[in-house]
């Protein structure tokens, strides 16, 4: 077969990044075959620091070396975790598929086959996410929150020896194929994911109206409105993806055969000592404004103050 082109497209270099940007290139050549496809690998700011999210300023360290990349033509497609991305949209790119979502909860990796209401008081307990951290500590179950960085396996490779427990995406651990570590999956009542969790966005330059075709086959509606109303509520409370926001959306057929939106929103005080938590539903096509709403709800039940933010 004769190849019409190459697609270069660009990912972390980290495994996990590798094997979700390798599920989208697997995808992408199963649909458009005469394509050839090359894989670019980009080291990001978030790769070479090993300081904390929050210290480096959280929104945007996993993503804008990538940005710039496809900007400047280096590469035509970048593969992020959805999650990773700043609200604010970025000129001259466009996402040109969400994929079907994987599993968006959180997942305790513990020592010993335990659950989280197993572990003994002062068990520590490891994650880099501040909203994790939030909300395992208003559980109040009298756990030690300890930060850590490093790929998935360097954080599951503590356990049992620094920590007693981690908690990591499902998602990844679902596309590494280390779903037998999981000794929990942590409720949404419990600990609420962040934001686009579970989901993938391929970019593109927003003139490149040939490759913004290529991926457009691979999105999913009930996917990207998900995540859409996920995000909304986070820009609408102008919180980076380092903030202590929670937020889960699902999709589902309604009475009438269309789909309607249902979205839970969290916001919880670092230390773990007060949140705040709401719903809102509505019609899929209306994902943004679901989310705006939800966030003003929760303003108006202190969630600025709990981010540390003034009115």
């Amino acid at each position: 077969m004769t190849l019409t082109r190459t697609l270069k497209v660009g990912t972390r270099a980290s495994l996990l990044a590798r094997t979700q940007t390798q599920s989208v290139i697997d995808a992408l050549a199963g649909r458009q075959p005469e394509v050839g496809i090359e894989t670019v690998l980009v080291s990001t700011e978030g790769d070479r620091s090993a300081a904390p999210l929050v210290q480096l300023g959280g929104t945007g360290v996993f993503v804008s070396a990538l940005r710039e990349a496809l900007l400047a033509g280096t590469i035509d497609v970048a593969v992020h975790s959805y999650k990773d991305l700043p609200t604010a949209a970025a000129d001259g790119i466009a996402v040109a598929a969400v994929p079907s979502r994987e599993d968006p909860r959180d997942a305790l990796c513990a020592r010993d086959g335990l659950t989280l209401l197993d572990l003994p008081a002062g068990a520590r307990v490891g994650t880099g996410s501040p909203r994790r951290a939030a909300q395992l500590r208003a559980l109040d179950l009298g756990l030690e929150i300890v930060p850590i960085r490093g790929n998935v396996d360097t954080r599951l490779g503590k356990v049992g020896t620094e920590l007693d427990a981690v908690v990591l995406a499902m998602a990844g651990l679902r596309r590494l194929g280390r779903t037998e570590l999981i000794t929990e999956a942590l409720d949404p009542i419990q600990v609420l994911p962040a934001p686009a969790q579970g989901a993938l966005a391929v970019e593109c330059r927003a003139d490149d109206t040939a490759t913004l075709e290529l991926p457009a086959g691979l999105d999913d509606v009930r996917s990207r409105a998900a995540v859409t109303a996920e995000r909304a509520l986070l820009a609408a409370l102008e919180a980076g993806c380092s903030a202590p926001v929670g937020a889960l959306a699902e999709v589902t057929e309604g009475d009438d055969a269309s789909d309607e939106i249902f979205l839970r929103g969290s916001v919880t005080a670092v230390d773990g000592s007060d949140a705040v938590r709401l719903s809102a539903t509505g019609a899929r096509e209306t994902a943004e404004q679901i989310g705006w709403r939800l966030a003003a709800e929760l303003i108006e039940l202190g969630a600025n103050r709990m981010m540390g933010s003034s009115e």
